[in-house]
């Protein structure tokens, strides 16, 4: 396995799809940085010599900002965002969809599994509601 930048990537991979396992680096910015340097994208990881290794590791290093540098700026920007009161700041303190998704019947991913209300499931306090007919 190949350590690049503190992330394993995966041997039989071809080196373009091999970088997007690097946090901020996705498939189109992985054939850009591959061009920049000259590097076949469709050569597999395991196969570049140290050198070309050290190329890819080098420019990443010096014109993106990946990994933990790049959490941490998403981290204090959500923070910022909290901090001031807006919307999207108070979107993502109530953990509910910030770019204005519909909440009423989606979001399960965000908001998490359903919570019943009371002791009832929703088709069970259906079904006490409904009048019986002949009453």
């Amino acid at each position: 396995m190949i350590r690049l930048l503190g992330v394993q990537i995966a041997d039989n991979d071809r080196i373009e799809y091999a970088l997007t396992g690097i946090y901020g680096i996705g498939f189109s910015r992985a054939r850009k940085i591959l061009n920049e340097i000259s590097i076949n994208p469709n050569v597999a990881a395991d196969t570049l010599t140290e050198n070309e290794i050290k190329k890819i590791q080098e420019y990443v290093e010096n014109n993106i900002k990946v990994e933990g540098d790049l959490r941490e700026e998403t981290r204090q920007d959500i923070k910022r965002l909290k901090e001031i009161g807006s919307y999207r700041g108070l979107r993502h303190f109530h953990n509910l969809p910030v770019r204005g998704q519909r909440t009423r019947s989606n979001a399960r991913t965000k908001r998490g599994k359903r919570k019943t209300v009371g002791a009832l499931k929703k088709e069970d306090a259906a079904k006490m509601q409904r009048p019986t007919p002949g009453a």
